[in-house]
């Protein structure tokens, strides 16, 4: 059973509400993780508790519970000539030096580029298909 402690190796493929498929490890190496670190997002690893090897749960994860709410505050606007050339599009993603998750651009407004540094999950309601591969 997974408690506090356990280093877990799952399988997982993870969808949003529109049923389009972000991510899976399916095929691949697990994903392996101690819980109750706060190694995954806080709905997946409080759903996790309790279950066995073998085990596989689906799981819905809130937006609070998983990468937060979109925060407002995290749009930044910016003279165009700061953005790549390739990338001065709407959707376009960015990396940036000391920022983890990429950075999207939101907006394109002439001279000006509106940039959104939420993760690009944040405000997203997320669901996994979970299998519990082994627990050490």
């Amino acid at each position: 059973m997974i408690k506090d402690g356990s280093k877990v190796s799952i399988e997982y493929t993870l969808t949003l509400d529109d049923g389009s498929k972000v991510d899976t490890n399916v095929g691949q190496d697990p994903l392996v993780y101690t819980q109750g670190e706060g190694q995954i997002i806080p709905g997946l690893e409080k759903a996790m508790a309790g279950l066995g090897a073998g085990d596989a749960k689906t799981v819905r994860v809130e937006a609070k519970d998983g990468y937060g709410e979109a925060s407002p505050d995290a749009l930044k606007e910016i003279d165009t000539e700061q953005v790549p050339e390739d990338a001065r599009q709407e959707g376009a993603m960015l990396m940036a030096e000391g920022h983890g998750a990429p950075i999207r651009v939101s907006e394109v407004r002439g001279d000006k580029i509106i940039l959104d540094f939420n993760h690009p999950l944040a405000g997203k309601d997320l669901n996994f298909d979970v299998k519990v591969l082994a627990i050490d």
